[in-house]
């Protein structure tokens, strides 16, 4: 079994990827959205709301993962 230090310490790791992750992918964002709206404005709109929906969404899922797991 894990001890529950190891336990906080993995998910310290796991919320630290995501969020470097999730913020390399805001800094590169404006700049999809510009040349997506050069194509189309609602397209640059729904991959600007699908990314800001993804954010939350990978915490939700990793959050009803652990309550499943019993974490």
């Amino acid at each position: 079994m894990s001890t529950p230090e190891k336990k906080e310490k993995s998910a310290a790791i796991a919320a630290a990827i995501i969020l470097v992750v999730v913020g390399i992918g805001f800094f590169v964002l404006p700049s999809i959205i510009v040349w997506l709206g050069d194509i189309s404005p609602w397209l640059a709109a729904s991959v600007g709301a699908l990314f800001v929906l993804g954010f939350f969404l990978i915490f939700w899922l990793r959050a009803r993962h652990q309550r499943r797991r019993g974490l």
